[in-house]
């Protein structure tokens, strides 16, 4: 297709089917967007929308063209009443990382990539195989039906994300409605008035992670924030601020988004029985399965980024101040990068090169416990409920928001 005209980017009015905040099944407007409009102006959102594999992958890879600045901020404007609660609250921060630009994000990175290692997740292997085969056996016990959202995917990431922190697990009711706040506040369309609740959940949550930095110097403990706190006393460029700003974040997508990835994989493996008796059959095959799921039904469908310049992607100008949305919903179903791209293959062999994570500088931190909790839960659900499958006259859908794509619920029997 030749490059559109910026004329043609901001004044056509056929939004190819694509429907902001409705995530259901965007797929096929994603495919009109790539053949059609591959960078369309949508002045529902006044944003620049992005669909295309190499397109998102490009602006992901350029943070100095395409700035994070303002990934976290609400897509709908604080309105007064919601401003002045987290203002006479005290709310300061932003983000942890996936917001900020470098240097900052730089060196703050460095900090939590010492924190947040390798060793300090996979000794949570056995408790987290632990709390799901136990959360799977109480399903099972209420009898033959289940909801894999509430009875499994609710209660496991929170639970390794506590221990990982070092939060008493009686909080996991607060944090689940502090985050939901987070995310409807953030990324929801909300109108003034409904934005206030939500607006006093944030500066609870706020409090809250300044807390935790708080009683790690006084009642250091064999958790994440401890270690932060350890490297600050080191030496480490890191204020308490932005610990608790990384906390902010982690409580947040280090439990939500894997929240969200075990029940879409087992909203796509019991859309895709053959899959489902394949990794019964072979559960070395389960891997593979999550990376597809990751590419056919990420957590996290899109993402924002501000123009730094005035600059154009692929052949659009994009003026300096643009907001842009990047698909990676629709990136990582891009024909011209996976063969087929519609086909749940779980031995796809490219299948790791979704986008899901982001790209660059920017890549999820926490990628890897993601992906551990999602293998050991999927482990779990096919040896302890093999039989398993849809409810009768199940139709998932999937909550609105700009950015999340979260089941309503997965009723399932066995």
């Amino acid at each position: 297709m030749p490059n559109a005209t910026v004329d043609q980017v901001h004044f056509s009015k056929d939004y190819h089917g694509f429907v902001p905040f409705k995530l259901t099944d965007p797929f096929p407007a994603c495919e009109e967007l790539r053949a059609e409009a591959p960078v369309m102006w949508d002045d529902r959102i006044n944003m620049f929308v992005v669909s295309r594999y190499e397109d998102v992958k490009y602006v992901f890879e350029n943070w100095e063209l395409f700035s994070s600045k303002d990934a976290q901020a609400p897509i709908r404007p604080l309105g007064a009443s919601a401003k002045k609660v987290m203002a006479d609250g005290n709310f300061t921060t932003y983000s942890g990382l996936s917001a900020r630009i470098p240097p900052e994000h730089t060196r703050i990175r460095a900090v939590a990539t010492k924190a947040f290692t390798p060793r300090r997740y996979k000794v949570l292997e056995p408790f987290i195989r632990e709390n799901a085969d136990r959360l799977i056996n109480d399903m099972k016990a209420k009898g033959n039906s289940g909801d894999i959202l509430v009875d499994l995917a609710y209660d496991l990431p929170t639970l390794t994300i506590f221990a990982l922190i070092g939060v008493p697990n009686d909080m996991i009711e607060q944090v689940k409605e502090w985050a939901g706040s987070r995310a409807t506040l953030t990324w929801g369309d909300l109108s003034d008035e409904e934005q206030v609740p939500h607006a006093h959940n944030m500066v609870a949550y706020w409090d809250f992670c300044q807390k935790l930095v708080a009683d790690a110097k006084v009642n250091p403990g064999d958790n994440l924030v401890t270690d932060m706190v350890n490297l600050q006393a080191a030496g480490e460029e890191i204020s308490d601020h932005e610990i608790a700003s990384f906390l902010y974040s982690l409580l947040f997508a280090g439990h939500e988004t894997t929240t969200t990835l075990i029940s879409n994989s087992t909203v796509q493996l019991m859309s895709n029985p053959d899959a489902w008796e394949a990794i019964k059959a072979d559960p070395a095959l389960i891997p593979g399965a999550v990376e597809e799921v990751l590419r056919t039904a990420g957590s996290i469908f899109s993402w924002r980024r501000t123009a730094e310049v005035d600059t154009e992607i692929n052949g659009v100008a994009i003026p300096k101040n643009s907001q842009i949305l990047v698909l990676m919903g629709s990136a990582n179903r891009d024909p011209q990068m996976f063969e087929n791209p519609n086909k749940f293959d779980i031995t796809r062999e490219n299948a790791r090169q979704h986008l899901s994570f982001g790209f660059g500088i920017h890549y999820c931190i926490g990628n890897m416990l993601g992906k551990l909790q999602t293998k050991v839960a999927l482990e779990e659900l096919v040896k302890n409920v093999p039989t398993m499958q849809f409810a009768p006259g199940t139709d998932i859908e999937f909550g609105d928001n700009l950015s999340f794509r979260v089941p309503v619920a997965v009723p399932v029997v066995w």
